[in-house]
């Protein structure tokens, strides 16, 4: 069976995402969450040069070079596609198992690099992995 992926939440995104207005969640791309969510070796994604400039700088863990599609492309193209995985978990913070209040189970709908809804939290003009969300599985 495929994992779930596990993302907890601050109460203002967890209530919007329980009301099934938010059918999306934002996070940083980092060597953490490339890690988390690309197949393969991602150190070889960081490696990647993007017209002369590395994409990933250790000293600073700050990634740059992400403005445009060609870099999206780039990026892509560098790494094996995402992750699968069978269900988004979020939770508000880190409850206990049977808390099924703070629990959501929703369907997996994939991953994208691409900007995101600014009423979401997503910062203007911004790339991020965009975590899709599908239906309630236990509402």
């Amino acid at each position: 069976t495929m994992k779930n992926l596990h993302l907890p939440l601050v109460k203002k995104w967890f209530d919007m995402t329980k009301t099934g207005e938010k059918t999306e969640d934002y996070r940083e791309i980092t060597p953490y969450w490339a890690n988390r969510l690309i197949k393969g070796q991602t150190t070889a994604f960081w490696k990647g040069y993007l017209g002369g400039k590395e994409i990933f700088n250790s000293k600073t863990v700050r990634i740059y070079g992400f403005k445009d599609q060609e870099s999206i492309d780039y990026i892509l193209a560098k790494c094996k596609g995402f992750k699968e995985f069978g269900n988004n978990i979020m939770t508000l913070g880190y409850p206990k198992k049977d808390n099924t209040e703070r629990i959501l189970n929703l369907e997996h709908q994939g991953i994208e690099i691409r900007t995101g809804n600014p009423n979401w939290g997503a910062e203007p003009n911004k790339l991020y992995f965009v975590i899709k969300h599908g239906l309630n599985l236990n509402p």
